[in-house]
């Protein structure tokens, strides 16, 4: 099974839009094809393509509960969580910010009173919509109040998984969010290829190379998808190529049929643009 991830350094690139538009191609072409918007803090790809979602299953995490019975106010809790997420002073018991837990369980491990208990709490929900008899869309929507999403980008990226072996999936296409924090970091990090999408402004060539960056750091093969690539210069990316010995997979030139494709939910229909 084919795994590809869509990434960008910024927002607004068109790396929802061709993402679709390569599931999309690959789905007509007889490909078994599971996309996963992984973007779980805006998830849109529903939109674009005009289909409705489903509600597959809630996504649920432990979160610490301390028993002040047995805390002896050691701190040795708030000293191993990498997140912040507990606030400890010297004499008096920690607290716990949940909204920042990742869940990852070192608190309560560490703990040698045994007095971090667990709590399940609601971080997000994972939801799918059938596009055709041969592709699928998995979307992942974190909870408002959760500010650390990786583990929610991770749960839905494994429920996509599972969805793309009960297919027999050719493909699974990850749109993962845009920049470089810990959620884009969860979403591509078992890809087999990752396409990296910018445009031909000084944004996108800063933010591309620092994408460019962060997935050789990763140690994944990656290709530029440059879109709206007859307006501006594209010298910076050709530049990029040779310097990193990376191809250029994609010119996408700016095009009103794609406009109008994305405004109506009609991406998936539209032939000839890859």
């Amino acid at each position: 099974m084919n795994i590809i991830s869509v990434t960008g350094g910024k927002g607004g690139t068109g790396k929802s839009t061709f993402a679709l538009l390569y599931a999309s191609k690959l789905a007509r072409e007889g490909n078994k094809v599971v996309m996963i918007d992984a973007d779980v803090e805006c998830p849109n790809d529903h939109l674009i393509i005009g289909k409705e979602l489903k509600k597959e299953k809630e996504i649920l995490e432990p979160y610490p509960v301390l028993d002040k019975g047995k805390c002896t106010k050691c701190g040795k809790c708030a000293n191993i969580c990498k997140e912040n997420a507990i606030f400890f002073v010297e004499g008096q018991y920690p607290t716990v910010i949940k909204e920042m837990c990742t869940s990852c369980g070192a608190c309560w491990n560490v703990c040698p009173e045994k007095a971090i208990l667990t709590k399940e709490k609601v971080t997000g929900e994972i939801f799918s919509a059938k596009i055709s008899d041969n592709f699928f869309l998995v979307s992942g929507l974190s909870d408002s109040k959760t500010e650390e999403t990786g583990p929610i980008v991770k749960k839905t990226v494994d429920f996509g998984r599972k969805k793309a072996e009960e297919m027999n999936a050719d493909y699974i296409i990850i749109d993962s969010a845009a920049g470089l924090h810990c959620p884009v970091i969860s979403a591509i990090i078992n890809s087999k290829k990752v396409f990296a999408v910018t445009e031909a402004t000084p944004l996108g060539k800063h933010d591309i190379g620092l994408v460019i960056e962060l997935i050789k750091k990763i140690g994944l093969p990656v290709e530029i998808v440059l879109n709206k690539s007859d307006i501006g210069s594209k010298e910076f990316v050709n530049e990029i190529c040779k310097k990193e010995n990376i191809t250029l997979a994609y010119e996408i030139p700016y095009n009103k049929k794609i406009i109008n494709a994305y405004c109506n939910g009609k991406i998936g229909y539209l032939e000839g643009i890859l």
